[in-house]
């Protein structure tokens, strides 16, 4: 079987990084597996970038962005039928289809003589312009009086529902399959202009070696960090993004008892880290952007919680990266987080903006050493029993079969 994954990235993100594992867990039972995407951080022989036309698209783009259309100047897209990656594919594989690089009007010609799994990694596929909808379910009914123009990625003017109506065209001109990374995703693509499709349930997954639970007092030493002081760890690409939650975990940590910040550490990973300092009136290190499993592993082993105040995700791939590692999560009770985070079992789920709910995760987690020992062995073994990389391609390898089975029969 040969499989293309066509992607924004090929490491660049947490979309890039789940598909990724992906990747190498069908090369790991013998499935030819290669990427499109639209940026290439790797030197992979099975990553190449999807066709571009510069100069023609930067022209398009304007007009585009006038209109509020996002991505639709990507006309090269309708040429990647002509690259041997997909010439030598039996099945397609979409991922992260936004950021820039590709344009989905080209699905159905992509898909008229082969078949496609689409992955959910948001809420894009499903709505008339928005990565995620928040309090919004116009997507749903067709958009349009869009209350959030602002979220990523952002239009210039409310073209929502004529977004949502070509996305609509497109997929009905389609030859897929949906999949969904968590509960919360895969019922909101059976509520959504992609109900017309079968929509199956596959959790991302992740290398229970890579990221398994580390001597904590060697980590510590590792990083710099003291030993007799509590670690909590946050971690995002940008951690100024509003939808990572930043302000809300500043105003949890500064409601926490005074006796007990004096006790902490805070350890940040990702970009902007060095401001949180300023606000947090906390220690706090940053470790800058890791790109390195091992670095990570390291960093999540050291710490005794990990703090993950998200408005809204999918997954929560950092969440399962510390779960896998031992360490028990702090969140709020939102999208696909629950998947991960088990209240009195993997960690703390707040109330959705309720800081002082969150703080009060904070205390009781910390406090609770005995609770937080039990927790660190729940979070290895559902780690190990759900997340493994190994069961994650098999449901693939599976749902592939059945998918190029169907689309046999049906040419026949």
């Amino acid at each position: 079987m040969r499989v293309l994954h066509i992607n924004q990235s090929d490491l660049f993100g947490g979309a890039a990084i789940a598909a990724y594992r992906l990747h190498q867990g069908l090369l790991a039972q013998g499935v030819e597996s290669r990427l499109l995407v639209g940026n290439v951080t790797t030197s992979d022989s099975r990553v190449a970038p999807t066709p571009r036309w510069p100069f023609v698209e930067r022209q398009l783009f304007r007009l585009c962005y006038l209109m509020g259309l996002n991505y639709l100047n990507h006309i090269s897209s309708f040429r990647i039928p002509k690259h041997p990656f997909f010439q030598e594919a039996d099945i397609l594989h979409f991922h992260n289809l936004h950021t820039g690089y590709f344009n989905y009007l080209a699905i159905p010609a992509l898909t008229r003589e082969k078949p496609a799994v689409f992955t959910l990694r948001d809420m894009w596929g499903i709505t008339g312009h928005c990565s995620y909808s928040y309090d919004c379910e116009r997507w749903k009914t067709g958009c349009g009086k869009c209350p959030h123009p602002d979220t990523y990625p952002e239009i210039l003017v409310d073209s929502s529902g004529l977004e949502w109506r070509l996305k609509q065209w497109s997929y009905r001109r389609s030859n897929l399959t949906i999949v969904g990374i968590s509960r919360w995703l895969t019922e909101q693509a059976r509520s959504s202009i992609l109900s017309c499709f079968p929509v199956y349930h596959i959790a991302n997954g992740i290398d229970t070696e890579s990221y398994q639970p580390l001597n904590l007092e060697k980590c510590r030493f590792v990083l710099g960090l003291p030993a007799n002081k509590k670690v909590l760890l946050f971690g995002a690409h940008n951690l100024k993004a509003p939808r990572k939650g930043v302000d809300l975990l500043v105003n949890a940590l500064r409601s926490l008892p005074g006796s007990l910040k004096n006790e902490i550490v805070l350890l940040t990973m990702g970009t902007s880290g060095d401001s949180i300092s300023e606000i947090t009136e906390m220690a706090t290190i940053n470790l800058g952007f890791l790109s390195s499993d091992r670095l990570k592993s390291i960093a999540y082993s050291a710490a005794d919680l990990f703090l993950f105040p998200t408005r809204q995700d999918a997954f929560g791939l950092v969440a399962q990266e510390a779960v896998a590692c031992g360490t028990p999560v702090v969140s709020f009770n939102g999208g696909g987080v629950p998947d991960i985070v088990r209240p009195g079992i993997t960690g703390y789920l707040a109330e959705p903006e309720n800081t002082k709910d969150f703080a009060a995760g904070i205390v009781q987690l910390l406090e609770d050493d005995g609770l937080r020992r039990r927790m660190e062995n729940q979070c290895r073994e559902i780690a190990l029993r759900e997340y493994a990389l190994e069961q994650q391609t098999k449901k693939y390898l599976d749902l592939y079969h059945h998918v190029l089975g169907t689309y046999e029969d049906r040419c026949k």
